[in-house]
């Protein structure tokens, strides 16, 4: 008598959730795709460090996109009806976390290095993120080596792997919030009293956050199925879509000085600009202006850029996304920080 074929068990809660990952990552991928082309289509004069940052991140989140895509399709479509591999472990599925953690430690240099040039090279600013953002990538290695050496999903119930699930998310967190209070920290210190300079500095600052908060919550939500259900694949859901995730948070930021850009060149204002964090509080604007404005012609930063003009003349070159510091005798008071 034939023996009884397996059973095939509820995938809902494990490939079921893998599913639904690639199909919310793919749906962020042609996000990142659209964010992309209009980068190198609006910002052409940027420099080649920024462009190759964008197609570094661009690529790594590509290549991750294919991996996950691959390791569902292998399970789901090549293995159908095959019980006993859907207890295998894809080495793609693991390959794919350290594509993960590539796009992650790009972006996230990218804002310590926004950090570390606001606050005037203050590393006691820049240290601890730079330690979190280490140590993700650190563990994120660890995980993907010793994932590599298992062979079904029985064995990531382990505790030491587990521990390692639990800090690659925990590390992700605490970088992010980190690098999002800081930056609104060093936002909030640069207020100069006037009205309108001060409503643009509030948007950059919910703008800061809301680069954090996105991937701060995936994360959160993986760290917690991870905890609560370590025998399922819930949590790999919110981990798909992280890489994603931190590519549109780069892409939107470089993408906002744009809009930022117009919306501020189009209004009528009250003076000038100071570069952020180069006026102490009981310099003049006049006196900061002179100290800042050598300084902002030689910079070649790429971050968020603010133009305040305070005369009926407007003083943004809409050819360029360098933001300087213009001192002229008509001018009183020039806000601008980068």
């Amino acid at each position: 008598m034939a023996a009884a074929p397996a059973a095939i068990p509820s995938l809902d809660a494990t490939f079921g959730a893998m599913f639904i990952g690639v199909i919310l990552a793919a749906t962020l991928y042609g996000v990142t795709c659209l964010q992309t082309w209009s980068y190198f289509r609006d910002y052409p004069e940027d420099t080649w460090r920024i462009k190759t940052l964008v197609l570094a991140v661009f690529i790594s989140d590509t290549v991750h996109q294919a991996l996950i895509t691959q390791s569902v399709y292998e399970y789901l479509v090549t293995h159908y009806f095959d019980p006993t591999y859907l207890g295998l472990i894809n080495r793609t599925l693991l390959i794919e976390v350290l594509f993960n953690g590539f796009t992650a430690v790009m972006v996230q240099s990218y804002f310590i290095l926004r950090i570390w040039r606001l606050s005037k090279g203050k590393l006691w600013l820049a240290l601890p993120v730079v330690a979190f953002a280490i140590a993700q990538f650190l563990v994120t290695i660890i995980y993907t080596a010793k994932g590599l050496k298992l062979t079904g999903f029985d064995e990531m119930t382990d505790v030491v792997f587990q521990a390692l699930s639990i800090s690659i998310n925990g590390t992700t967190v605490a970088t992010d919030v980190s690098i999002a209070a800081i930056l609104c920290g060093l936002l909030h210190g640069s207020r100069t009293g006037f009205r309108r300079t001060d409503n643009m500095i509030n948007k950059l600052m919910i703008f800061s956050v809301n680069t954090g908060l996105l991937t701060s919550i995936d994360a959160i939500c993986s760290l917690a199925f991870v905890v609560a259900f370590p025998h399922k694949l819930i949590y790999v859901c919110f981990f798909f879509c992280l890489g994603r995730l931190y590519s549109n948070s780069l892409l939107g930021t470089l993408n906002f000085r744009k809009v930022f850009r117009e919306n501020t060149t189009h209004e009528d204002s009250v003076s000038g600009g100071v570069a952020l964090g180069t006026m102490n509080r009981g310099q003049t604007s006049v006196n900061a202006l002179g100290q800042c404005g050598d300084r902002n012609v030689q910079q070649t930063m790429q971050d968020i850029a603010i133009k305040i003009d305070t005369t009926k003349e407007y003083a943004t070159d809409h050819d360029s996304d360098y933001h300087r510091a213009i001192h002229r005798p008509d001018v009183k008071h020039d806000a601008s920080f980068q």
